[in-house]
């Protein structure tokens, strides 16, 4: 019975986030035959594979939404409100080919992003003019995805790196960015701080950013049974932002009841997702 369970959560969890052509994309990423990015003994392997990216995914997108330009391009062509399960699922199967996936396919994966930013263009609110495709733009969306997914799995992952091992899944990443077209991505943890902290004066919560923000933590469009294990997933992508973000966001940190309450509801709910998403006969 409690095989039965496992399986039926596991499949679930599987469908939301790779959607219903899932099991299909993930033979042909894994047993492909041909050389990888990433061979199977490197960070980007344990990081991307680890339960701990359902709570740093979340984060990277509230850090991520506090550059202007960078919402204004995702509030106005991401079609993130009308198609939620889409685009998470767009971007799972991305990070699965560029890191599990062939060479081919991999630089396949990034040539076809490279041709959707290359289309996006616009004009935010403020009248300032942004392009996808600019590699500064770009640039801060790898550095604020990178930190969250890494912070993410120092805290929750099931077996968490050393230093070394992280400045190393900075380096694999990197790899990723330049591909997509970011200029001198960071390749190690020092040089990522360092990059976000010189983003830090291009940074505010826009209006549209705040709503974003309300629509990921507290309007996720789920049926209501599964709201609670979501928020506790959310709360603690919050907890991991820094300080200054959930400032400009307007989360308030109430630490008593995030080191008591929250932070081990997080340690639980990614037990849970890698118990049921890891087949019975691994277990």
């Amino acid at each position: 019975m409690l095989t039965g369970v496992r399986e039926q959560l596991g499949q679930a969890l599987f469908r939301r986030v790779a959607g219903p052509g899932g099991p299909a994309t993930r033979a042909r990423i894994h047993h492909t035959p041909g050389p990888r990015w990433f061979g199977p003994d490197r960070p980007i392997r344990t990081v991307h594979g680890d339960a701990s990216m359902f709570i740093g995914g979340l984060t990277a997108l509230l850090l991520q939404s506090l550059h202007p330009l960078a919402m204004a391009a995702v509030a106005g062509h991401s079609g993130f409100r009308g198609d939620p399960w889409g685009r998470l699922q767009r971007t799972s199967t991305f990070l699965a080919v560029t890191t599990y996936g062939t060479a081919v396919d991999a630089q396949q994966a990034v040539d076809h992003v490279r041709g959707i930013h290359e289309r996006i263009r616009g004009t935010s609110a403020e009248g300032v003019p942004y392009h996808a495709a600019d590699p500064h733009l770009l640039g801060w969306v790898h550095a604020a995805e990178a930190d969250s997914f890494l912070r993410a799995h120092e805290r929750y992952g099931a077996r968490p790196l050393d230093a070394a091992g992280y400045d190393a899944y900075v380096a694999d990443t990197a790899r990723v960015a330049e591909a997509l077209g970011v200029t001198d991505p960071p390749r190690d943890r020092r040089e990522l701080d360092e990059r976000l902290t010189a983003y830090r004066p291009e940074l505010r919560a826009t209006p549209e950013a705040r709503a974003a923000a309300r629509f990921l933590l507290f309007q996720p469009p789920l049926p209501l049974a599964v709201r609670p294990f979501y928020g506790g997933l959310a709360a603690n992508a919050v907890t991991l932002l820094p300080p200054w973000a959930r400032g400009m966001l307007w989360l308030p940190r109430v630490p008593v009841v995030e080191d008591l309450a929250v932070r081990p509801t997080g340690r639980a709910l990614t037990r849970t997702i890698r118990w049921a998403m890891t087949p019975a006969r691994e277990a």
